[in-house]
């Protein structure tokens, strides 16, 4: 009997779901932990762990994604699309 598999539907908008997944490539490209990156943008682990979820709406501010250029060295652009989403 095939098991019935339910799809999980994201809270948050494409370009926020795009920002967090390449914010949490570079996070585990640094080896950094979600706790690790809190702590380095002044938020709490749970903020990060709400970010990271689909389940929930919360999403990286502009300010944040520019602290986090700054944590990991690069371009705001590197978190953002080439094209609208």
């Amino acid at each position: 009997m095939p098991v019935n598999k339910k799809k999980v539907v994201s809270a948050k908008s494409d370009i926020d779901q795009y920002v967090t997944n390449k914010v949490r490539i570079k996070r585990k490209e640094w080896g950094m932990s979600q706790v690790d990156l809190a702590i380095r943008l002044e938020t709490s682990g749970g903020f990060i762990g709400q970010v990271e979820s689909d389940r929930y709406k919360s999403h990286y501010s502009i300010a944040q994604i520019n602290e986090l250029a700054k944590i990991f060295k690069c371009s705001v652009k590197d978190f953002l699309p080439d094209k609208p989403l």
